[in-house]
């Protein structure tokens, strides 16, 4: 668990306002996205998250946190089960050290066989989809709208949590306890017989710190970047301009070493203009020190596998995108273009999420559509197929038949609804 850098009982005082105030639970996570308030755990999402041991729900907030420091602060996403969630960073001095996350809500009543999808991959059992279909009763349904206003409060509410001088203070005791460590490798190469002619740039320690920041390991990649710091102070001959020089190359091989990791590359690059230009402002030895540490933890942070949930987020959106839109002329173009990607990424991880490519999935909404009309209407099968988006009923048939097993007047037919 991430140290803790903000007042947390002012934190959770916060929380249980904004729940009280608008009726959505509100949370308070720590930096690595686990709960330390929940004003109101609702049954759904707990019986989730114990299903799941966490996690899942753990790295969907985590990159929602992630895509808010991208997007000024706040962000709406979809969980993995389509259900609705925004959430704002906690930031101490420029640094996210914890997040205020509510949710979740409805904005349109869940289609059964998108939730169909979900339970057959993760092997529910009847009696646990019949619970968690009685839960999700419970859950608000609001409008899009109604959410980005309480998105644009809970951004506001998260401004005011901060505790500047406990965050100072522990900010001293770091630096002074990294100036320590460097301060003996200092000591430890002036110790080593013809120290001078044996000192060259570790690169063997780089590749190492690499391989560490990509395991994710932070403490392991303190103490190593404290000795690399060590040498380039050493072989710079304190030459301010020469540390800072360094220091920005090593800043990029951090952000490479993210990546690795399985890092969002737009979150990376997006850190990495940020944090060159806060090199850059830096007048001290010690400062660039602890800003290069800085750097090295939140890159490190970011390293877990962000990919699921990110195409989660994507999918769900764009599945709603097609139950609203079925009815027209939509093509995969349209959808990714929605999802803002390009149409064959989208092509490729709609398949792999989904199982399906966009044509079938598609066919599959339709039919799931015309079926009910089939049995709540005296609709004509050319109305019906135009009603679902086919403009030529031969067609609509033969995919009819290919999804149902019987033609269209045979399905209507078998159940008495034929006229």
């Amino acid at each position: 668990m991430s140290e803790l850098k903000f007042d947390l009982d002012n934190a959770k005082k916060i929380a249980q306002a904004y729940s009280v105030s608008t009726g959505i639970y509100c949370s308070v996570l720590d930096g690595d996205a686990n709960y330390l308030h929940c004003a109101c755990k609702n049954q759904f999402c707990c019986f989730i998250s114990n299903k799941h041991n966490h996690k899942i729900c753990q790295s969907s907030h985590k990159y929602g946190c992630y895509q808010a420091e991208r997007f000024g602060g706040r962000y709406i996403f979809f969980c993995p089960l389509g259900l609705v969630h925004w959430i704002s960073p906690v930031t101490v001095e420029g640094v996210t050290c914890g997040s205020l996350l509510a949710g979740p809500v409805l904005m349109v009543q869940p289609e059964e066989f998108l939730f169909d999808d979900y339970f057959q991959k993760y092997q529910y059992s009847a009696d646990e989809i019949n619970k968690l279909e009685n839960y999700l009763k419970t859950l608000p349904i609001i409008s899009p709208e109604r959410v980005s206003a309480l998105s644009e409060l809970l951004f506001i509410t998260a401004q005011s949590i901060s505790d500047k001088q406990h965050y100072e203070l522990l900010q001293q005791y770091e630096k002074n306890d990294q100036q320590s460590e460097i301060s003996e490798y200092i000591h430890y190469i002036k110790s080593l017989e013809n120290y001078n002619d044996k000192l060259t740039y570790p690169i063997e320690k780089e590749k190492e710190l690499i391989q560490l920041i990509t395991n994710g390991d932070k403490a392991g990649s303190q103490t190593l970047l404290n000795e690399i710091l060590g040498a380039i102070f050493f072989t710079s001959g304190g030459s301010l301009e020469k540390i800072k020089a360094r220091i920005l190359e090593l800043t990029v091989v951090l952000s490479r070493a993210a990546l690795e990791g399985g890092a969002d590359s737009e979150l990376i690059f997006g850190l990495n203009y940020k944090y060159i230009d806060e090199i850059n402002r830096q007048t001290s030895v010690d400062d660039l020190s602890q800003t290069l540490s800085k750097i090295m933890v939140r890159f490190t942070d970011c390293v877990f596998n962000l990919k699921q949930v990110k195409h989660v987020d994507i999918i769900q959106k764009a599945i709603n995108y097609i139950n609203k839109n079925y009815m027209k002329k939509i093509a995969l173009e349209d959808v990714a273009e929605h999802v803002f990607l390009s149409p064959s990424y989208f092509s490729k991880i709609f398949n792999e999420e989904l199982s399906s490519n966009f044509s079938k999935y598609l066919n599959k909404v339709r039919i799931e559509q015309a079926k009910r009309l089939l049995l709540s209407s005296s609709a004509s099968l050319i109305e019906i197929s135009n009603l679902v988006g086919f403009d030529d009923q031969s067609y609509f048939s033969k995919v009819f038949k290919k999804l149902t097993g019987v033609t269209p007047g045979k399905y209507r037919e078998a159940r008495g609804k034929e006229r």
